[in-house]
Order: C-alpha cells, then structure tokens, then sequence
C-alpha cells in the first residue's frame, strides 16, 4: 500500500500484470449480485406471470437496466484500476466503495422498481460520483485532473436523475434510470464532453493492457461462474427425476462450451491484442462493450437453464426461448465481436451458429423446454468444433487487432 505521493498513472512496465486480491474479492461482491439479477429475472419470467411476449419482455428490460448498472460500476472500477497505481491507499478506498456500493445494489436488485429503488440509486451514484472525486483531489497531472473533472460533472447530473427516480414511480422511473444510463455511456463514447472544458480522445488514455485484459478475461469468468451456480442450486432444490437430471447435464455441458468457444484463440491472447494495438485504450474501450454482451448473454443463458430446472415438460413460452436460445446468440455475437477485436476478421461459424438459434425458434414453441436447453448446445457444440478443426495443424494464431 503506498500512501506519501499523490495516486500517478502506471505504465505498461512499472503496472502490475496481475489483478490485486482487492480486485478479486469485488468479484466476489459481483458474483453475488448476479445471483440477484438471475432471480429477479427468474420471478419475473417464472414466478410472476411473466409468461405472454409483453410481460416478458417489460420484465426482462428492467432486469437488463439493473444488470447494465452493475456492469458499468464494474467496467468504471476496473478500467480506473488499469490506469492508475491499483495498490495507493486512494485507489484502494474506490475500489471499497464499489465493492460495498455492489452489494448494496445486490440486495436492491429483487425490488429494486418497488421498496428498494432508493438504496439502489444510492448506492450507484455514491460509487459513480467518488470515484472521480477521489481522482481529481489525489491525481497530480493537470490533464488527468481535467478528464475526472468532467466525469464528475457527468454522473453528478445523471446523479440526479437516478435520485429522482427513485423516488416516482415504476414507470417514470425505469425511463430516468434508462435514460441516465443511455447518458453516461454516450459521455464515455465521446470522451466526457462538457461545455466549456472540451472532450478527451480515448485514444489518448493510457492503460496497462495486460492488467485490463486480464480483469476482462475474469469478467467473464464471474459471469460463467453465473451458470454453474444457478444450474447447480436449481438441480439440488428437486435432484429427483430424469427430466431434471438431464437439465442439469445439458447446463454443465452449455457452460463448457460457452468456456471453451470464449478461450479459443480470442479469449487466450486478449492482453497480446491490447499490448500491440497502435491504440491500447480504443480496443479496451471495445472490448469492455464486447464484453458485457457477453455477460448479458451469458446470465440470460443462465437464467434459461434454471428455468429449464424448474419446468423440464411442458410448452415452451416466448419469455423462456428468448432466454434458453436468445441467451447464445447474444454471446456469440459479442464473440464475433470480439474476434473481430483481437484478430480483425470475423469465423462465418458464429453468424451461421446465430441463424440457426434463432431459426429454431418457431419449431421448438410447442415442444417442452427441455428439447430446446438440448438444441443450443448442440449448435454451440459446432462453434466449438469448427473453431477445433480450424486451428487444428497451425500454429497458434497471433493478435492483429484493426485498432
């Protein structure tokens, strides 16, 4: 822990490769709030009528804000980890307060648009708004000082409108939270424009590449960590049965290949990507947004198989398919995304594999959801097996990222 200097910039050499045990243990506080997100998502299509195309989709788009929130807490304290100094006693305390803020908008996921939509709005504006703070007070270069100053500027008026939110009701406040959101990332995605002080040019940032491409590669990781978890809580709650046996069999088996399609080859050699691009911060920009649609895809994948669990037999429901079929889609059109980051070219094996998912939907309606948690591994398993034969007797390929 360094306390005497003010919190400086890290570059590629002086950076540390690996992420801090504080980082892992705000991974931890991350896990647990997808759980909440997986059972708010899971009450909403399962529990609470959620059953016809419109609850389904009003449901799933409130879960999607509140999992976007998370998201951008997380990406907000890994990319300022990347940056700067991760072990300086002020870099240290952001990364607390996003880790205590997590948890307390984890508890708030369940009824976050009724009850608990103060503390949530609290606590995401707390971490939004400190983080800045602290960096503006503790960074000892001017330019640097300018750039946390227009953050701050930023989330202190979208600040407002997640307050105000939460204080009307569900309506009103789901289109504040949506459009405080829809803000900051366009704030982000033009360099935090605020009149009078200008917009920087990401290009220009600096990042240690490693450290960002490995908190990415973890990212992922707790988000596939999603899928064992609620497969395995779903199948011991009722163990009993065959058609839940093989529920819980295809989940494991949906998991492995989401693992296995992510680390080959992109997955593997993300840091080698970010180290050569002629700008780092561009494709880790890129990359973050990559990212989490793999994570929305990911958790959506999750929350299918345990609805799955929950109702093997049966007639498929729209809001089910969208999460059983949409959920690996959406995942493998972040990693066509992705490819297309690390390598500059994209395998026609992803956009064939998303046809067929969504191909699939009408013929499978009327069957009972068991039959369509098999069909997506299945297509899934020809991703993996095409990016096999692919790189079968040639060397490993190496990063060529177009940034």
């Amino acid at each position: 822990m360094r306390t005497l200097e003010p919190a400086a910039m890290i570059g590629p050499e002086d950076g540390p490769n690996r992420a801090t045990f504080l980082e892992l243990f705000f991974d931890l506080v991350f896990v647990f709030a997808l759980t909440r997100i997986s059972a708010r998502a899971f009450e909403d299509l399962a529990l609470e009528g959620g059953k016809t195309g419109w609850t389904a989709l009003t449901g799933g788009g409130k879960t999607l804000l509140l999992l976007l929130a998370l998201g951008a807490v997380w990406q907000g304290t890994a990319w300022t980890t990347s940056r700067y100094d991760p072990y300086h006693i002020w870099l240290q305390a952001i990364v607390i307060i996003a880790l205590v803020g997590s948890m307390v908008m984890g508890v708030a996921i369940p009824r976050a648009f009724s009850s608990t939509g103060l503390a949530f709005a609290v606590a995401y504006v707390v971490v939004q708004v400190s983080r800045p703070t602290i960096l503006l007070l503790t960074l000892r270069r001017l330019q640097h000082r300018r750039l946390k100053l227009r953050m701050l500027i930023t989330f202190s008026v979208t600040g407002v409108l997640w307050l105000a939110g939460a204080l009307l009701p569900t309506t009103p406040r789901v289109m504040l939270w949506a459009l405080a959101l829809l803000l900051e990332y366009l704030a982000a995605r033009f360099g935090w424009p605020v009149p009078g002080l200008g917009r920087s040019t990401v290009s220009r940032w600096d990042i240690h590449g490693e450290h960002l491409a490995e908190r990415y590669q973890q990212f992922f990781l707790v988000a596939l960590g999603e899928t064992i978890l609620i497969a395995g809580l779903a199948y011991s709650r009722t163990p009993n049965g065959a058609p839940r046996t093989a529920a819980f069999a295809v989940a494991l088996l949906t998991s492995v290949l989401l693992w296995r399609i992510y680390v080959q080859r992109a997955g593997q050699i993300l840091g080698e990507a970010v180290t050569r691009a002629a700008h780092p911060a561009s494709i880790g920009r890129s990359t973050a947004d990559t990212h989490l649609v793999m994570m929305v895809g990911v958790v959506a994948t999750a929350i299918g198989y345990e609805l799955v669990n929950e109702h093997p037999t049966g007639h498929n429901e729209v809001g089910w398919l969208a999460m059983i079929l949409g959920g690996p889609a959406l995942f493998l059109a972040g990693r066509a995304r992705f490819e297309y980051e690390v390598f500059g070219r994209v395998s026609p094996s992803r956009w064939v594999a998303i046809l067929v998912l969504l191909i699939l939907v009408p013929p499978l309606k009327p069957l009972m959801p068991l039959a369509a948690a098999i069909a997506a591994p299945l297509v899934l398993l020809g991703v993996a097996v095409a990016d096999a034969r692919r790189a079968r007797g040639r060397p490993p390929e190496a990063a060529a990222p177009p940034f």
